[in-house]
């Protein structure tokens, strides 16, 4: 297991010569699939989440096609391991660039008549507050970036467009991202910074698994992928840095 305070090997210490993208949810999913397409493009990846075991295999596949990634386990939702993780990154890495915010909770108990308030708060803490806690944190090495900093926020189709469906606490969580983000570009653009409000509809993750009805396998493959989203949130951290992309809605053919 990787401590917050020390690498493992020496392919998790880079030199400042690289970009350094740090990943939440980045154990499984859309946040894995980022890191692999980021590591393509030269990226050294920091994984974080609350999973050690899935932040392992995935930078060991990241190493075994020759990039390069860091384990640096973290619950997102508590502010003082959010700091430390951020300090840890600077000491290890010299730098930050890049921020992709992947982590999320639903849960299927989701409506009015039927939601317990504690789980409300877990869903607004990991999908809301976390992000705040994270970009506030990485904001001052952002900032410094001499790439510009990029921040993607992994939103959902339920933040750009209201969805019935995906519950009381869920809907509100992703629905205020898209004002974080663009709070964000409009204060922090100075500083070249740049941020993105990705809303993606279903994509066939185990994330699908916190439905009340979980999808069968048939709707599961008419489904966007996690290798597409990847490729999407790729296509925004490889952006020139004069290059903003405020919001982007991607959704699969086959709708419900």
């Amino acid at each position: 297991m990787t401590t917050a305070g020390a690498s493992t090997d020496s392919t998790s210490t880079t030199t400042t010569t690289g970009r350094v993208l740090w990943v939440t949810g980045g154990g499984s999913g859309m946040g894995a699939a980022a890191a692999r397409t980021a590591v393509a493009s030269g990226w050294t990846v920091v994984l974080s989440g609350r999973r050690t075991d899935r932040l392992e295999q995935v930078a060991a596949e990241v190493r075994a096609a020759g990039g390069t990634a860091d384990v640096l386990p973290l619950d997102a939702s508590d502010p003082d391991a959010v700091t430390t993780a951020a300090a840890t990154i600077a000491e290890r890495h010299g730098r930050l660039d890049g921020l992709v915010l992947a982590a999320g909770l639903n849960t299927p108990a989701r409506r009015w008549d039927d939601q317990s308030m504690a789980d409300v708060r877990a869903v607004l803490d990991t999908n809301l507050t976390a992000v705040l806690s994270v970009v506030d944190a990485a904001l001052p090495a952002l900032r410094t970036s001499p790439t510009g900093g990029v921040v993607v926020v992994v939103s959902s189709y339920a933040g750009w467009s209201f969805q019935p469906g995906a519950g009381v606490a869920y809907s509100a969580s992703k629905t205020a991202l898209g004002s974080v983000v663009r709070s964000l570009n409009q204060q922090e653009a100075p500083h070249g910074v740049r941020a993105t409000h990705l809303c993606p509809g279903d994509v066939a993750t185990d994330f699908l698994d916190q439905r009340p009805q979980v999808p069968d396998a048939a709707a599961r493959a008419v489904m966007l992928t996690p290798e597409d989203i990847g490729r999407t949130i790729g296509f925004v951290l490889d952006a020139p840095a004069h290059v903003r992309v405020d919001e982007l809605v991607i959704s699969p053919v086959a709708q419900r």
